[in-house]
């Protein structure tokens, strides 16, 4: 017995011992809708303003759902379940029919999706209005309550409201009926149809709150690289199960279309837009789709682009294509997205085609065709200038497309914020306006997969947030944005906070400088995109190759797109067109993108362009280093788990980014024929073993 007690003394002294942060298992499923119980102080401040919940009845599916999730929130902050009796610290959700008398709201600003909140004192108790037009509304008002509670905001002195800038914000998922995910590297899709419709996972669910606490609006179920089956009877009523369990988190389901299912499926023999039989196939398949999902969202189309079948198979264009899918769906409501990433296999410079296909049509569009258009005109690399479609297609509703998972700056392994990136290129202004007012809609290629934390990597799952909140307000600040994220994924230590903050907003610079510095641009391995591969010219396309897009040689680096080469530039508005056509004027951030230039060439620095690419390079690498030592440091203030994950992760890309460094100024030494600068660290290895290196079963191919 005295063993056994002195056993319990000290398992109870260790348990005593232990941190705060050691009681849950963090492993990053609950994403930033933790809900952990905050200090004693900040348990009574939200314990003040939320002792109750009282909202009308009868309650609708919406309203029951942000109910329970501010049941969740605050049982989760306090210990302490709400109840559903009025006291003094009431949370009321309120639409104008049941709103307190005298109580003045701002109800015609907010439309369909806003919300406001507000804190005031009704007889001498206090109150919290979460008011909204809709239902929908009261749903975004209670998770930007408990986002206000979690991040610290006095909610005792609230008075915020908010409507979204951006009518249409959706996820595309590029899952596969397989349930492989083309570039997810967040393990299988999230959406096991082998088992749907009758097994409905919970994790839907979950999903579901994530994306309706950023106020995402609807999301596209499969890849654009679509199969024909995503039609068929039995996957219509697979998507039918899933819009049930979204339709209340005012989530709406689209479907990737493949352009040639008339032929596939309905045995016809051709799929020409223009066919009368071929029309009478699509609006029958749309009947029978809305017969099944009611609130059916539209289709999501990629046509002509990388061997998909399209309009142009049959002497049409792109508008023939979209109209016919738009003619099929409008008497139900639904919309097209028709996407804008083309490119034909003799083209002269890729980066024109997309401009040169669409801008001959606009106008030409109907009404509820949206053309999604990537947010520069090569394909989601590190950075680009923005797409010049931004304000060439003015009668035209444009989407911006983005890309949440990592294709092309280090898979969920590399840690890259990319807030920067959206808040570049939606405040990029293209005329007079920022690219976020030319938009009708904003689409994110989904980085999310079956992986317990979601995304691949903790630090991952910021990338998704940041989509959603900046796509409900483009005006966001990034850094505000990597902020309340931290706040509400990590700790809300200011220390470690503000440490976390500045890591991540250093992130994506530092992938730029180590991957693809001074607006260089495809230079990863082929079709995986894993690591560096500048040197690939043996593809059966010139532009799947590398050297088409860097075009190193003993003259110089760098693709010539001005007014002596390509003329790429005359696609922007004349100022940006002027700007961009001599390297003087072009900012150095895309200098290479459009200009191929001489190695001697003196830079903004005084250094020669050789010695500024290496020492872009240098600060890449440089830079990871720095985080992983900032990290290390932070030990202390993360959960064990999860900061032994993510320092693993880091590792991981150092080593990668110095990989990237070597192999990359090897292969451009090789091509210049210039010797290093004093004092450059020479490659680790000879180019030849970088060559060597393959990746047979990298992930993120698709099926």
């Amino acid at each position: 017995m005295k063993t056994w007690a002195r056993g319990l003394a000290g398992w109870l002294l260790a348990a005593l011992l232990l941190p705060a942060w050691s009681a849950p298992v963090e492993d990053g499923y609950d994403l930033w809708l933790r809900y952990r119980a905050v200090p004693a102080g900040g348990q009574q401040r939200v314990l003040d303003q939320a002792r109750s919940i009282v909202h009308a009845e009868p309650a609708s599916p919406t309203l029951q759902a942000a109910v329970a999730e501010l049941k969740r929130g605050v049982a989760g902050l306090t210990g302490r379940e709400p109840s559903a009796r009025p006291a003094d610290g009431t949370l009321m959700l309120v639409t104008p029919a049941n709103a307190p008398l005298g109580v003045e709201l701002p109800w015609t600003e907010l439309g369909r999706e806003g919300y406001a909140l507000r804190s005031l004192k009704r007889g001498g108790r206090a109150v919290t209005l979460i008011a909204a037009n809709t239902d929908i509304g009261l749903l975004y008002g209670s998770f930007a309550w408990l986002r206000a509670a979690q991040t610290g905001v006095d909610l005792s002195k609230l008075d915020q409201r908010s409507a979204p800038q951006v009518g249409l914000r959706l996820l595309n998922h590029w899952d596969n009926l397989d349930r492989t995910v083309e570039r997810g590297y967040a393990g299988a899709s999230i959406w096991d149809w082998w088992k749907l419709p009758d097994i409905r996972d919970a994790r839907y669910v979950d999903y579901a709150r994530a994306n309706a606490s950023l106020g995402i609006t609807a999301t596209v179920l499969n890849n654009v690289n679509a199969k024909a089956d995503s039609l068929t009877a039995p996957f219509i009523a697979k998507a039918a199960a899933l819009a049930d369990v979204l339709r209340p988190y005012g989530i709406k389901v689209w479907l990737s279309a493949r352009f040639s299912s008339p032929r596939e499926l309905g045995g016809l023999k051709t799929a020409d837009p223009l066919d009368p039989a071929v029309r009478a196939w699509w609006q029958a398949k749309a009947d029978e789709i809305y017969r099944a999902i009611p609130d059916f969202g539209g289709f999501l189309i990629k046509a002509n682009s990388e061997g998909q079948p399209g309009p142009q198979d049959y002497g049409r264009n792109h508008a023939d294509g979209a109209n016919m899918l738009a003619e099929a769906l409008a008497p139900h409501g639904g919309l097209v997205m028709w996407r804008a990433f083309v490119y034909a296999p003799d083209a002269s410079d890729r980066a024109m085609q997309g401009y040169a296909d669409f801008k001959p049509l606009d106008g030409r569009f109907a009404p509820n065709v949206i053309v999604q258009v990537k947010n520069g005109a090569i394909d989601f690399q590190p950075r680009e200038p923005f797409h010049p479609l931004f304000g060439a297609m003015p009668k035209t509703p444009l989407a911006l497309e983005l890309q949440i998972t990592k294709e092309y700056l280090g898979f969920s392994t590399h840690l890259v914020y990319l807030g920067p990136l959206f808040e570049e290129v939606l405040r990029a202004k293209p005329d007079d306006m920022m690219v976020a007012r030319h938009i009708q809609a904003i689409a994110g290629v989904a980085n999310i997969g079956s992986d317990r934390n979601w995304s691949g990597s903790h630090f991952d799952t910021a990338n998704w947030y940041a989509f959603g909140r900046m796509a409900w307000n483009p005006e966001l600040a990034s850094a505000d944005v990597a902020r309340e994220w931290v706040q509400q994924t990590f700790t809300t230590a200011p220390r470690a906070v503000d440490g976390i903050v500045s890591m991540m907003l250093a992130s994506r610079e530092a992938v730029v400088d180590y991957m693809t510095p001074l607006g260089l641009h495809h230079l990863m391995g082929t079709g995986h995109h894993h690591g560096p591969a500048p040197w690939v010219d043996n593809l059966e396309r010139a532009d799947w190759n590398p050297v088409y897009f860097h075009r190193a040689g003993r003259d110089g680096i760098g693709f010539d797109r001005s007014p002596r080469g390509s003329n790429a530039v005359a696609q922007y508005a004349p100022a940006w067109a002027n700007r961009l056509s001599q390297p003087e004027t072009t900012p150095e951030d895309w200098l290479l993108w459009f200009h191929h230039l001489p190695w001697d060439y003196r830079m903004a620095s005084g250094r020669t362009l050789w010695a500024e690419l290496i020492a872009r390079y240098d600060r890449g690498v440089a830079s990871v280093v720095d985080v992983r030592a900032r990290w290390a440091a932070l030990k202390g203030d993360i959960d064990p788990a999860r900061h032994a994950d993510v320092a693993a992760y880091i590792a991981v890309q150092e080593a990668e980014a110095r990989w990237w460094r070597d192999a990359c100024i090897a292969y451009f030494q090789s091509a210049s024929g210039l010797p290093l600068p004093v004092g450059t660290r020479p490659p680790a290895r000879s180019l030849d073993e970088y060559k060597a290196r393959h990746f047979n079963f990298a992930p993120g191919r698709g099926g």
